[in-house]
């Protein structure tokens, strides 16, 4: 392809500039679920003047008030038992808070990590690949921003590949067992206590399902309530966080357990069509483990509080719908096929997200600004370009999806964010490549192994997936956090940040 076609590729890959438009249906959605909180936001201020008027009350003014409420005694039944009413309903009806007491990131063993060199050369052996694919292959890797320590699954290290079923469901274990045993060895909470197992895989999804090979590996009880999520792409980690959410709010003092990994073995493309061969560069072999709960006990030694998770489905645009696409080529080789639109859309759900997930966490002064430039737009300027909200001031702490060194380029970019903002994603994908939905989990582990974390800190989790979705999730940490044992960064940490290669 000569450079000019380059060029234009490039740009139709960039995401689009969230300073042109704003959906304003997205923010009143936003709106909405501020406002379903007012009733609290308005009680509160209540209860501190009432109690500031009480404590300017002398003995006379008491004495004079019970005189009164002797001769209004029905009047006070009455309001006594609207109070009692009022309390009853907002304590059953009130959210209960969802603790993260610890998660856990699978690290591979030494012996499948995939160097650049010894990625190329396996691919040329496999004779499945033309000169040009190889070429194309060399050049996503150079430019993915992937180190050279990333896993591939052991069915890949063969000459031949060896992929079948058996293998598939080897290394599903292999990443599974591995996160859920450092898990329950890090929180010492016995298997038996979990009522709530979710578990998200996007391309494997066997018979039994992954979650009841969990059921069975751990003997968890009869009564358990397990789900499993297949084809919901990069972000179904977030949305195996909401479900869990939902459940817990459902099922009183519990265990809930999310797991999220993505199966390689059976889903290497062995074509020669430029689109589908880019996930074979880019994704890695990775999964996490995480332990939430609503027991009130699990507050004092959980590390954080899930405060939002907001989610949003393109799947109503075709274009969106296609973008990422398993299919077969014109030989019969099945792939994911990744659309050259594929940043747009990314750029759309984002901005549509973000603009949802802005009234529930921008301080007062940002939502105020975003919603007059807003207003100002539609009714007077249309091409006034509306104010993008600081969400540096929302959150200490951003986890963006490792889906690839251009995504978090352009997050950085759109989202006015600092280097150090997205380090821990720059890392992630170094280190471990694109390990799809879990790749969050392997970010915020970076944060607290450079001791970055502090009580207080909001952490916001974001990730694109298929379909197309983009989900987010904001967390807020209990204390100030250090790195879990056998954290995945546990004996390397102090080589990162490495200097990347533009």
């Amino acid at each position: 392809m000569d450079s000019g076609g380059e060029i234009r590729i490039h740009q139709t890959r960039r995401l689009p500039d969230f300073l042109q438009s704003v959906n304003l249906k997205y923010v009143k959605l936003g709106y909405h679920y501020l406002i379903s909180n007012l009733l609290t936001l308005c009680f509160i201020p209540l209860m501190i003047i009432t109690s500031i008027e009480a404590s300017q009350m002398n003995l006379d003014d008491l004495r004079h008030l019970w005189l009164h409420l002797q001769y209004n005694l029905v009047s006070i039944i009455i309001c006594s038992a609207f109070l009692v009413f009022g309390l009853t309903v907002y304590i059953m009806t009130r959210p209960r808070p969802v603790y993260l007491v610890d998660y856990a990131c699978f690290r591979a063993p030494d012996n499948l990590k995939a160097p650049f060199d010894r990625f190329m050369e396996h691919s040329r052996l496999t004779g499945d690949f033309d000169e040009s694919s190889l070429e194309f292959q060399r050049k996503i890797l150079e430019r993915s921003g992937l180190g050279e320590e990333t896993y591939v699954p052991e069915a890949m290290t063969y000459i031949p590949p060896r992929p079948s079923m058996a293998a598939a469901r080897e290394e599903a274990e292999q990443v599974m067992f591995g996160a859920l045993d450092n898990l329950f060895a890090n929180t010492n909470v016995n298997p038996k206590n979990i009522g709530i197992l979710v578990v998200n895989c996007s391309l494997f999804n066997p018979t039994p399902s992954l979650s009841a090979m969990i059921v069975n590996k751990y003997k968890l009880r009869g009564n358990i309530r397990s789900f499993n999520l297949g084809g919901m792409g990069c972000s179904a980690g977030v949305i195996a966080v909401d479900l869990a959410k939902d459940l817990l709010q459902v099922h009183r003092n519990t265990y809930a357990v999310v797991v999220s990994t993505e199966n390689i073995t059976q889903n290497w493309y062995f074509g020669n069509k430029k689109s589908m061969l880019i996930p074979n560069c880019l994704f890695r072999v990775g999964g996490s483990a995480v332990l939430l709960s609503n027991r009130s006990g699990d507050k004092k030694r959980a590390k954080y509080k899930l405060v939002h998770v907001v989610r949003t489905h393109r799947g109503a645009d075709d274009k969106a719908f296609r973008c990422v696409y398993q299919e077969q080529d014109d030989a019969g080789k099945t792939g994911v096929s990744l659309s050259k639109d594929l940043m747009a859309i990314a750029g759309e759900a984002l901005k549509a997200n973000i603009t949802t997930l802005g009234p529930l966490v921008l301080p007062i002064s940002e939502q105020l600004l975003f919603f007059a430039t807003l207003v100002v737009k539609k009714l007077f300027n249309k091409k006034m370009k509306p104010y993008i909200p600081d969400f540096k001031l929302a959150f200490d702490h951003f986890c963006i999806h490792a889906g690839g060194r251009a995504v978090i380029d352009e997050l950085e970019k759109n989202l006015q964010l600092l280097p150090v903002h997205v380090e821990a994603s720059r890392m992630t994908l170094h280190r471990f490549g694109n390990t799809s939905s879990s790749s969050i989990w392997y970010e915020l582990a970076y944060v607290e192994a450079k001791r970055r974390m502090r009580k207080g800190n909001r952490v916001w989790q974001i990730a694109f997936g298929s379909g197309f979705k983009c989900n987010s999730a904001v967390w807020e940490a209990l204390r100030n956090v250090k790195q879990s044992r056998n954290g995945p960064w546990e004996d390397c940490i102090d080589k990162y940040p490495v200097k990347l290669v533009a």
